[in-house]
């Protein structure tokens, strides 16, 4: 049986993403510290591709090569233009949330003492496992939806909760000593306690053994599963065209290793960015839920950009309040601070 023509143009992509990250580890991998400088420019990098692909994505479902886009028994066809609206919706929302993930990386990597010059390696490690269990879950969680469609509304009601919980600051901390994936790993797996450069495994006593290094790597995936439990139903609740929901999660993951050194001196002065994708969470959410009344009485180009739109504003907000509190308060008139030592 011949394969399907759009399995290629996966196979294609899939490619692509292998070379990325080829050129990735061979400019950045290096065992030495990621300038802030060269992060900021291979973050530019991940976003100008990303941007770029806008205009090939709106090529493709305009002409539905391969077949893309194409009406089917549940969803209307979809157009070059709705098409490139949407990618641009998923991939600025799976790359916000991505953004809130790194505040969790962050706190592993303080608890584990990684030193920063090979936290660049477990990083690029993650990202590539994250890749495969990102598109792991895109493939179970599209077969799922098109057999089982009230999924849908249980995705979007579960968003809602998980809004509130961050809202109310409910959000389960990060222990990593309480955590399962620690505790199994160290009653079956033998630890060195002390790092070995960028090694995840090195000779200790005669064997082989791991270093705490490979430890900090398995606790970064399964934090990002645990975060794939948000970011995919989201993600879904904005489009059910798996090539658009793959694309988009995919160079929001790729820029996630470069934008981590662009963040990491700055995590704390974004005190409001988990407000607004609090928020937003739970609009896609509401949207999933409200999918049927809205069917008919709205466009669906309609509904795309004004979710597009609400995105934007609400991550520009929680930005925005974020840089004004974290500024240092001014000096009122006629008011003058002594700063001479006491007598």
């Amino acid at each position: 049986m011949p394969l399907d023509p759009v399995f290629w143009l996966y196979t294609a992509f899939g490619a692509f993403v292998i070379v990325f990250m080829a050129i990735d580890l061979a400019i950045t991998g290096r065992n030495r510290e990621i300038s802030a400088r060269q992060a900021l420019a291979w973050t530019g990098v991940c976003v100008a591709l990303a941007l770029l692909f806008i205009p090939a994505l709106y090529w493709m479902y305009e002409r539905h090569w391969l077949g893309l886009g194409m009406a089917t028994e549940r969803h209307a066809s979809i157009g070059g233009a709705e098409a490139a609206a949407t990618f641009l919706q998923g991939w600025i929302l799976e790359y916000s949330l991505s953004v809130d993930n790194l505040f969790v990386f962050a706190v592993i990597f303080q608890h584990f003492a990684v030193p920063r010059q090979n936290q660049h390696r477990v990083l690029a490690w993650g990202i590539i496992a994250t890749l495969i269990l990102r598109g792991a879950f895109i493939l179970v969680g599209g077969v799922l939806l098109r057999h089982f469609h009230f999924l849908l509304y249980i995705a979007g009601a579960f968003l809602i909760y998980t809004a509130f919980k961050m809202l109310a600051g409910k959000e389960e901390e990060f222990e990593a000593e309480e955590s399962r994936i620690v505790r199994a790993a160290r009653r079956f797996v033998s630890f060195t306690p002390d790092y070995d450069g960028d090694r995840f495994f090195t000779q200790s006593g005669g064997a082989m053994s791991a270093t705490p290094l490979f430890l900090v790597l398995l606790v970064l995936n399964v934090v990002d599963i645990v975060f794939a439990v948000d970011s995919i139903p989201a993600i879904f609740g904005i489009t059910q065209e798996s090539f658009i929901v793959f694309t988009s999660n995919v160079f929001a993951v790729l820029g996630l290793r470069a934008l981590y050194f662009v963040l990491a001196s700055l995590m704390d002065k974004f005190r409001y960015l988990k407000v607004s994708l609090a928020v937003i969470l739970g609009f896609v959410g509401v949207k999933m839920l409200t999918e049927k009344l809205v069917e008919g009485r709205i466009s669906q180009g309609t509904v795309t950009v004004l979710s597009l739109g609400f995105i934007v504003v609400s991550l520009f907000l929680g930005v925005w309040f974020s840089i004004q509190a974290s500024r240092p308060p001014r000096a009122g008139p006629g008011l003058e601070i002594d700063q001479r030592p006491d007598e």
